[in-house]
C-alpha cells in the first residue's frame, strides 16, 4: 500500500455493524449534508473500532459545513435538539430520539490548527479539506474517515495498514504531533493497552524525547488517561510503554524507585519488584480500585528494604508505608476520595488474605472482613492476583489459601443470612405471651412462623403480626388465650 497517497476503499458492510439507531442517524445525516452540497464523514475512534470489530466509540463526524450550516442541516435531518459543544473548534452536538432511545452525536467543521506559542492554545482554521483535517490527528489509526452511505474509506496516512500490523504510529512527524498536545504521548500508551498494539519505533523515540512536556498537561487529563489504561485488556503492554517511553518521572514520579529498583543489580537479590507488579496488575480483575491497588501494593518496598546478617532481603513495614504513598499519590492525581480511601486501605492490608489458614476461627475471618469493610471482595481479589511465584507448587498453595478464605467467608455470610430467616418471636416471648411452660408447642409455632419468613410472607422483625398469627393458631388448636 502506497502510504504517500490517499487510500480509498469501499466497505459498505461497515455501517451495518452499528446499532439500528446509530446506523439510521448516520445515514440520514450523511444524505442530508450531501443533498445540501456538503461533505460529512464519520471519523476517528468509531471508524477504527468498526474496522477492528470492537465495541464502537461515540459517533463523531467531520464536515465541510460551517457551524451555523451544521445546525441547520442537523435540524433538517431530524435532530430533536442542537447545542454548541465547542464553539471555538466548530463542534455542534445533535440529539436524536427514537421511542425511549436517545443518541447524541458531534459534528465538527474541517479544521487545521496552528500553535503560534507554547501556551498550546491552537489557532483554529476552518475552510480546509478533509485531508487537512485528518492530518492534524494524533495517530494513523485514528485518521481514517468513512462515508456512511457508500462505505468509502478515506485513509491518507496508512491507518488501515497499521491496524493490520497492530501498530500505533503518529501522523506525520511524531515529535510535532506530541509537541502540539503532549497528552498524546500518554494516549499512545493507553491505546497500546486498549488495543494490544505495539508503538512504532519512531513514535516511541519521539515519546522519549518529548516526555518532559507532559508536565504542562493538567492533572485531570493525565488521571483520566491513566484510569483508562489501568482497566484496559492489555494493561501489561500499556505499563511497559509508560516505562519504555520514559513517562514515569513526569506522570507518576512516586513509582520511579520501584520501576527502576532492580536494574543496577546488587549482591542482595530478590524478586524484581516492577516485574512482579506488572504481573499482579495483569492478573487483577479490571476494576479501577483493584488495578490501582495492584499497581501500588509494593510501591514502598524500595524505601523499606533491609538485608539481615544472612543476606536475606526484607521489606518490613512496606504495607503502611505503601498506604501512605498511595494516599498521597492519588490525592495529587485528584482521584475520587472514595477511591483514595479504598486503595490505601487495600495496600495497607494486601498481605492479610494470603496469610489465611484453614485453622482460622470464624471470629478471625469476621475480624478481617470488618477491617476491610466494603473493600473485602476487592482485597481478596488483590490477594489472588498477588501470586506470581515461578514455582507451581507455591502458586497452587497460595491459590488454595485465597480460595479457602473466600469459602470460609461465604459460609459465614450464608449462615448470617439463615440466622435472619428465623421466627420473629423466640421461646421466651411465646411463654410470656401464653403464660405456659416450655414444651413442644413452642417449636411448632416457631417453625410455622419461620416458614412464613422463608416464603417472604412475614417480615422477620414483624412481631405484631407474628403474635396475632400465634394466637390464632393456638385458638384453632383448642387452646384459647
Amino acid at each position: 500500500m502506497n502510504r504517500a497517497g490517499t487510500q480509498h476503499a469501499r466497505m459498505p458492510e461497515l455501517i451495518t455493524q452499528l446499532p439500528d439507531l446509530e446506523r439510521d442517524v448516520s445515514l440520514a445525516l450523511t444524505s442530508t449534508f450531501r443533498d445540501a452540497g456538503e461533505e460529512l464523514f464519520l471519523v476517528g475512534g468509531v471508524v477504527r473500532d468498526l474496522l477492528l470489530g470492537r465495541p464502537r466509540a461515540d459517533l463523531d463526524f467531520a464536515t465541510s459545513a460551517l457551524p451555523e450550516r451544521t445546525r441547520e442541516l442537523g435540524n433538517r435531518a431530524g435532530a430533536a435538539s442542537v447545542f454548541d459543544v465547542g464553539a471555538a473548534f466548530g463542534t455542534i452536538g445533535l440529539v436524536f430520539h427514537r421511542g425511549d432511545a436517545e443518541l447524541t452525536v458531534e459534528i465538527t467543521t474541517y479544521r487545521s490548527e496552528v500553535y503560534p506559542t507554547r501556551d498550546r492554545r491552537p489557532a483554529v482554521q476552518h475552510g480546509v479539506s478533509l485531508h487537512d483535517d485528518l492530518s492534524r490527528r494524533d495517530f494513523t489509526i485514528n485518521a481514517i474517515a468513512l462515508d456512511a452511505t457508500t462505505g468509502e474509506l478515506i485513509d491518507p496516512f496508512g491507518g488501515i495498514a497499521d491496524l493490520h500490523r497492530k501498530l500505533i504510529q503518529a501522523v506525520g512527524n511524531p515529535a510535532e504531533r506530541f509537541d502540539e498536545d503532549p497528552l498524546r504521548i500518554l494516549r499512545a500508551a493507553r491505546f497500546a493497552a486498549q488495543l494490544d498494539f505495539e508503538i512504532a519505533p519512531a513514535t516511541l523515540r519521539a515519546m522519549q524525547q518529548t516526555a518532559p512536556e507532559l508536565e504542562r498537561i493538567s492533572v485531570e487529563r493525565v488521571t483520566a488517561e491513566l484510569n483508562r489504561l489501568l482497566i484496559a485488556p492489555a494493561v501489561e503492554r500499556g505499563l511497559r510503554v509508560l516505562d519504555e517511553g520514559g513517562l514515569f518521572p513526569y506522570i507518576l514520579p512516586e513509582l520511579v524507585p520501584m520501576v527502576t529498583d532492580d536494574r543496577d543489580g546488587g549482591a542482595a537479590r530478590h524478586k524484581d519488584i516492577w516485574e512482579h507488579t506488572i504481573q499482579v496488575v495483569r492478573q487483577a480483575p479490571p476494576r479501577l480500585t483493584v488495578r490501582w491497588a495492584a499497581l501500588l501494593h509494593d510501591a514502598a518496598k524500595p524505601w523499606t528494604r533491609s538485608v539481615d546478617e544472612h543476606g536475606a532481603v526484607h521489606f518490613f513495614g512496606h504495607e503502611p508505608a505503601g498506604a501512605a504513598l498511595a494516599r498521597k499519590l492519588l490525592k495529587r492525581l485528584k482521584q475520587d476520595k472514595d477511591l483514595q480511601r479504598r486503595v490505601s486501605l487495600m495496600v495497607a492490608m494486601h498481605l492479610r488474605p494470603s496469610s489465611y489458614d484453614p485453622d482460622w476461627t470464624d471470629s478471625a475471618v469476621r475480624r478481617l472482613a470488618l477491617e476491610a469493610g466494603d473493600t473485602f471482595e476487592d482485597l481478596v481479589d488483590l490477594g489472588a492476583a498477588d501470586v506470581t511465584s515461578a514455582r507451581a507448587h507455591r502458586r497452587r498453595a497460595a491459590a488454595r489459601r485465597i480460595e479457602g478464605l473466600r469459602e470460609h467467608f461465604a459460609r459465614l455470610e450464608a449462615q448470617q443470612a439463615l440466622d435472619k430467616l428465623q421466627s420473629p418471636l423466640d421461646g421466651n416471648e411465646l411463654m410470656t405471651m401464653f403464660d405456659r411452660p416450655p414444651g413442644r408447642w413452642i417449636a411448632e409455632i416457631k417453625d410455622r412462623l419461620r416458614e412464613l419468613v422463608i416464603d417472604g410472607e412475614l417480615d422477620p422483625d414483624d412481631k405484631e403480626t407474628a403474635a396475632k398469627l400465634a394466637r390464632a393458631w393456638m385458638t384453632a388448636a383448642g387452646d384459647p388465650v
